[in-house]
């Protein structure tokens, strides 16, 4: 989990860098940079105490309290997150960073799949025309178990953006549990083309060759899985796969071992 919240302030932290560059007032605060400075190196800690510093002056500043909350999240504190967060949107009801910040929070942290949805809902509305906001939509939509809603915002983000690995590799999984092999297929082939080491479009593949029974080829995706980021779980399915393809020599050697014994047996007792 923390691994997720380091990966969301790396992309919320980045595309806000300059955000509040264009309010004179908090624009020529040097501890305003400083403090993003200090959270970008992990210093989840002093940027806190930062972020709450410049709030003390500027409480109006909705960019401030989102960074709050990604200080918060930083230091493992989602509740803390959550309420600075929902003051940015207060602020500013039209914050997508905020807004999509909230909606990961709701969805990951919190496994409040309606509020995930809620918010991601806002930020499509508020920008229709971004691939990466109607996947996260269709990615909660899948979740709550909604699949035509699900496809149909990965079908819009792949009209926007049709080398979107990520769109092409959830659709791909949405096409599994509807048991459509080949368009699931179709659709990790072109993940993976865009994006060789794309780990879940490898593990649908994997389970796509399974269900169509080419076992070689899942083993072979599998080893793959497992030179690009090693897991025992990938070998237990390796392996398991490797008992399927190879079942009838299994029984086969079982019957000339059960053979060979009833013949010794018949023997022994032959001889008295």
């Amino acid at each position: 989990m923390l691994r997720a919240w380091i990966t969301a302030l790396a992309v919320v932290g980045i595309s806000l860098s300059f955000a509040a560059e264009g309010r004179p007032s908090l624009s020529q605060e040097a501890r305003w940079p400083q403090a993003r400075e200090l959270l970008a190196a992990g210093n989840a800690a002093a940027a806190k105490s930062a972020f709450e510093e410049l709030l003390a002056k500027y409480p109006g500043e909705p960019d401030l309290h989102l960074f709050l909350g990604i200080s918060q999240l930083r230091l493992r504190n989602p509740d803390g997150a959550a309420i600075a967060i929902k003051r940015a949107i207060e602020l500013d009801p039209n914050h997508l960073e905020a807004r999509t910040l909230l909606g990961w929070l709701e969805l990951e942290v919190r496994g409040n799949v309606q509020g995930a949805i809620q918010e991601y809902s806002r930020v499509v509305e508020l920008k229709p025309d971004s691939p990466q906001a109607h996947v996260k939509l269709g990615v909660a939509y899948k979740i709550q178990g909604d699949l035509d809603k699900a496809l149909e915002n990965y079908n819009v983000a792949l009209a926007q953006h049709a080398d979107y690995a990520e769109a092409l590799s959830n659709r791909g999984w949405v096409l599994v549990e509807q048991e459509k092999w080949q368009e699931a297929r179709n659709d990790f082939d072109q993940a993976l083309r865009i994006k060789p080491g794309d780990q879940a479009a490898l593990q649908g593949l994997a389970q796509v060759l399974e269900k169509t029974r080419d076992y070689a080829g899942a083993q072979q995706v599998l080893s793959r899985l497992n030179e690009e980021s090693p897991n025992f779980v990938y070998w237990l399915q390796w392996g398991r796969i490797g008992l399927i393809r190879y079942w009838w020599v299994l029984l086969l050697i079982t019957l000339v071992f059960f053979a060979r014994g009833r013949l010794m047996k018949a023997r022994t007792q032959a001889n008295g």
